[in-house]
């Protein structure tokens, strides 16, 4: 038994602001191993309904956007939009876990506090190698985070000034933080959506480079230490999609798969103006020298054509050079009122970015971890279906499983079902020109009109070979599905009543059959 001491509010009229009381939380232990994670409270919380198994969430109250998402010293941090006192949207902490593999997680006591600055709202975090802030002591490098502060009482009192960017830092690798005397470090100008910054080292210029949004675009700033910024540009007005404010930028570089060549990517979320509703991530590709962002990018991108990835970023300094994104898998027109009752919201399984090239376009594609593949265990189930057949296939243990299978099919059909009859289909039809999530009977949907009141539509013109390959993650209450290498990607929450049970594989293509089909457990993280 491990017992964690997490700081609560003593009095509600305060507790946007001081910390006072102690709660003790018993942490129950599964695993002799110390990679395992270590949950706040007793660990049947996650044996309660719909909580994912081998996705990361909290094992109590609110989370929203992963924030800080940094290696340092072994550990992969993982902070998050936190409200500790409920299950809906409150004022925002940074929770934290760390993690040695980025898939069994270890949670920590929250990180970063409201002060009299505001709430902590999202933000990034680097390894300060060359200790430019002068933070670090006695050789220490320290972690700085920089995020954004939200001043409630400026809100309500119909300022535009609001939001302003602050830092901490940490010398113990991310278990203490102390927050920067000089807050804020950049002042608000009258920009009434300010915030969300991204920051990295920009080995050309030597200098640290920060991204963050400002309702319909994106400004960039530089800086030597951490502490003074310099406005640099500004990308984005009448660029891509405009349905809703931007929030939660990242830049970074890629190479062009299977060459030298390197272009930027520019991720921007969205909230409202998806495709499929609500809440989504566009991308840009282009080049940046230090100073300006350019794109000569024409039509929209979407990192995910469902409807529950947002405000994913990726990691600072990973060690293998690896561009890993996490994202929130969720949508603000139904994430406030989603049915769990301990706790709300996960994160999508981290995920390996890859740049492409097809024909003349550039494409980002996206592909789970390699190593949440030792979480498959167990072959529940293998498959092949002929042409212009169908299989049925009754699989107990289907809400925690990996299915993967080849096919040059270009009419096909998969159906999820329980003894309620309850069903979640995921149909290829290029006579549509393009995939389909169907969950309207998959379970619980009707807590909020927006989240099972339509099909949703991914546009697939062709693939980039005859055969491609699908893989699909299925936990408790989501499915992330993957299709040709990553190049659509598309995650959605769903809320069964009972487990699904059986699978039906229908093959409509006379002309190709589904093959090397294979279901697998995926054993739990808890």
């Amino acid at each position: 038994m491990v017992i964690l001491k997490l700081q609560f509010y003593k009095d509600k009229m305060l507790k946007r602001i001081f910390p006072y009381a102690i709660l003790i939380l018993i942490i129950s232990c599964k695993s002799k191993t110390k990679e395992k994670a270590v949950v706040h409270q007793e660990s049947k919380i996650y044996t309660e309904q719909y909580c994912p198994q081998y996705h990361f969430s909290p094992p109590e109250k609110w989370m929203n956007d992963p924030n800080g998402l940094v290696y340092n010293n072994g550990l992969y941090h993982l902070f998050y939009q936190y409200y500790p006192e409920d299950i809906v949207w409150g004022p925002m902490h940074w929770g934290h876990a760390v993690s040695h593999d980025m898939v069994y997680w270890k949670h920590k006591p929250i990180a970063l506090y409201p002060d009299e600055h505001g709430l902590i709202f999202s933000g990034s975090a680097v390894v300060d190698k060359n200790n430019t802030s002068g933070f670090g002591v006695d050789g220490k490098e320290p972690l700085v985070a920089v995020f954004t502060y939200h001043l409630m009482e400026g809100e309500k009192a119909g300022r535009n000034d609001f939001q302003t960017q602050g830092i901490a830092y940490s010398l113990d690798n991310g278990d203490t933080w102390t927050k920067y005397d000089g807050n804020p470090v950049i002042d608000n100008k009258g920009i009434r959506d300010f915030r969300d910054p991204k920051v990295f080292w920009h080995d050309k210029t030597q200098s640290w480079i920060l991204v963050l949004v400002a309702g319909d675009h994106a400004k960039f700033y530089t800086s030597k230490d951490l502490k003074k910024w310099r406005y640099l540009s500004e990308f984005g007005k009448y660029r891509g999609a405009h349905g809703g404010v931007w929030e939660c930028p990242d830049l970074f570089p890629l190479k062009v798969e299977g060459t030298d060549k390197e272009k930027w990517v520019l991720i921007i979320s969205i909230n409202p103006g998806a495709p499929n509703g609500g809440s989504e991530t566009q991308y840009f590709i282009g080049d940046f020298d230090g100073i300006t962002f350019t794109s000569t990018q024409k039509k929209q991108k979407w990192l995910d054509y469902g409807t529950d990835n947002y405000a994913g970023v990726t990691y600072n300094n990973t060690p293998d050079g690896k561009r890993i994104f996490i994202g929130w898998m969720s949508n603000w027109d139904y994430a406030r009122n989603t049915p769990t009752k301990k706790w709300r919201s996960a994160m999508t399984i981290p995920r390996e970015l890859l740049l492409k090239k097809i024909e003349d376009d550039y494409v980002l594609a996206s592909m789970p971890l390699a190593e949440i593949n030792t979480l498959a265990t167990a072959v529940l189930e293998k498959f092949k279906v002929a042409s212009g057949n169908s299989d049925t296939l009754n699989v107990k243990d289907l809400n925690q499983s990996k299915i993967t299978f080849t096919t040059a099919s270009r009419d096909f059909k998969l159906i999820f079902s329980n003894d309620l009859k309850e069903t979640l289909v995921l149909a290829m039809n290029f006579k549509n020109n393009g995939f389909i999530v169907d969950r309207m009977k998959s379970g619980d949907t009707g807590f909020q009109s927006e989240f099972g009141n339509k099909k949703h539509f991914v546009p697939i013109k062709e693939f980039t070979n005859e055969f491609f390959d699908v893989n699909i993650l299925l936990d408790w209450s989501s499915i992330e599905i993957f299709l040709d290498n990553g190049i659509y990607s598309i995650t959605e929450q769903i809320f069964p009543t009972e487990p699904f049970n059986q699978l039906i594989i229908e093959n409509s293509d006379y002309q190709a059959e589904i093959e090397n089909g294979e279901i697998q457990f995926m054993k739990s993280v808890w």
